[in-house]
């Protein structure tokens, strides 16, 4: 009977793993980005060091390039940052430092979304480029001794980038002919990937709606001098996102908490945020449903150790 179960459990674990393995796609996102900081020379260190008295091979430090708080510059930074949130709100965490599993029916809409990011940022950066003497100049000021014009490149165009590729998790076939064995030991690794896979994105998804739960129950109770709190659009918006990332990219291997995620849709159904700002009995109604469901949140993240050691493949 126990061996039963412990099979039913693994299968449980198994299905919605070989269930990402066939629906999805691996995806890596990165960048090309213009250094800003450079480590002194030996030389610099030691004048450094000098000046408080301490040996130059005990001291690190660097300098500022270029002012990172300019407009032009953060204009730059901001499409990375666009670039880096779209990637991950489409996908799905993998084992693997730099992948995303990423829906194969999504495949077409992210490579014009991301060609799209390349456009915003290639007309970023000439627009930095367009100041590119004015903040050289600046540096020039600031750093005195410590600038060196060979730090500096001739245009900033062509220095950013951003790009992204496929890469294939499945052990190659030809594996298959040549080295069965090897062949098989690397389908049995990405295999345990792919369950790994499983749990990460149930962790995600716990955490974030345990977060967005959190932040909103913290502003609808109690009050500040005697008026409610005040609360922004987003503590309600970024909720019905997350039902509807959910919703597509959820693969169905946790039923606790998908019943809590449409235990917290239910509440949230129709609420806009200006009612609960003006609306007390409907503020204390949400308020007193959205606990609730907090506090169920709590103890699946209390009991998911015990739920992760029960499915974690032997």
């Amino acid at each position: 009977m126990t061996e039963t179960i412990d099979s039913e459990r693994r299968d449980s674990a198994v299905a919605p793993a070989e269930h990402l393995r066939r629906s999805m796609a691996a995806v890596r996102l990165s960048f090309t980005w213009l250094g800003v900081r450079k480590t002194l020379s030996p030389q610099q260190r030691d004048q450094a060091a000098d000046s408080f008295g301490a040996e130059g091979k005990f001291l690190s430090a660097g300098k500022k390039l270029l002012d990172t708080s300019h407009p032009a510059f953060k204009a730059v930074t901001a499409v990375k940052g666009r670039a880096a949130a779209f990637w991950k709100g489409i996908s799905l965490p993998y084992p693997e430092p730099g992948l995303r599993l990423l829906r194969q029916s999504d495949i077409g809409p992210f490579d014009q979304r991301m060609e799209q990011f390349r456009a915003e940022l290639a007309e970023a950066v000439a627009k930095l480029d367009e100041h590119y003497d004015e903040l050289r100049a600046a540096a020039r000021e600031r750093l005195g001794d410590l600038y060196c014009a060979a730090d500096y490149p001739t245009t900033l165009v062509g220095l950013f980038a951003i790009e992204h590729e496929f890469p294939a998790v499945d052990p190659p076939d030809y594996l298959r002919r040549l080295q069965p064995e090897l062949y098989r030991q690397e389908a049995d690794r990405v295999r345990a990937r792919f369950q790994e896979a499983v749990r990460l994105a149930e962790q995600a998804f716990t955490e974030e709606l345990a977060k967005l739960v959190d932040h909103l129950s913290e502003r609808l109770q109690g009050d500040v001098d005697g008026k409610p709190k005040v609360f922004r659009d987003s503590a309600v918006t970024n909720l019905t996102e997350f039902f509807a990332r959910f919703q597509s990219l959820s693969v169905g291997s946790d039923e606790q908490l998908e019943e809590l995620v449409a235990r917290a849709r239910d509440v949230m159904q129709g609420i806009a945020p200006q009612q609960l700002r003006e609306d007390q009995s409907t503020r204390q109604q949400v308020a007193r449903q959205i606990s609730a469901v907090q506090a169920s949140l709590d103890q699946l993240m209390v009991d998911r150790p015990r739920r992760n050691l029960i499915r974690r493949p032997r």
